[in-house]
């Protein structure tokens, strides 16, 4: 049986990888190593393959996509199903799921970015479930925090 790839997964729910790096990229600034977007676009497509290629984090994540998935048929418990449809602000699992993730990928550095990501929901953010925003927002948090801090690594410009 072949092993499968939690990019495959986000593809097959109509998250592709490109959509993902377009939302990265709608609140990039320059920073000492990305200094131009499409450098930017390379260094974070790299640490996303890097991020992916981590078993617990794609757990995580699909985590997110089966929570969405039940959500979608009404299965939460404890949850009616306006509740989830509103992703109403006491429905705090999915803002700690996006937490965990963007921690585990760029530490408390992705904590920050996945609250601009949260809260600016650019791009596929915008339209993707109560779960699977978070879990794409800290996703994208984790990993840009970790491609400004490597890009300024590389540059050797990290005081």
């Amino acid at each position: 049986m072949t092993m499968r790839d939690i990019r495959d997964v986000l593809k097959n729910m109509g998250i592709h990888e490109d959509e993902i790096v377009s939302a990265a990229m709608q609140l990039y600034f320059p920073h000492p190593g990305v200094e131009t977007r499409e450098k930017a676009e390379a260094v974070f497509r790299q640490e996303m393959a890097l991020a992916l290629s981590d078993p617990n984090l794609a757990l995580l994540i699909y985590a997110g996509v089966l929570l969405e998935s039940e959500g979608e048929r009404c299965n939460l418990p404890n949850l009616r199903p306006a509740d989830y449809e509103n992703d109403l602000t006491c429905l705090i699992a999915d803002e700690v799921l996006g937490l965990a993730i963007a921690k585990y990928v760029g530490g408390y550095k992705g904590l920050f970015d996945y609250v601009r990501y949260d809260k600016a929901k650019p791009g596929i953010l915008s339209r993707l479930g109560p779960f699977m925003d978070d879990v794409v927002a800290g996703l994208i948090g984790g990993v840009s925090a970790n491609m400004y801090t490597r890009a300024a690594l590389s540059e050797g410009s990290l005081h």
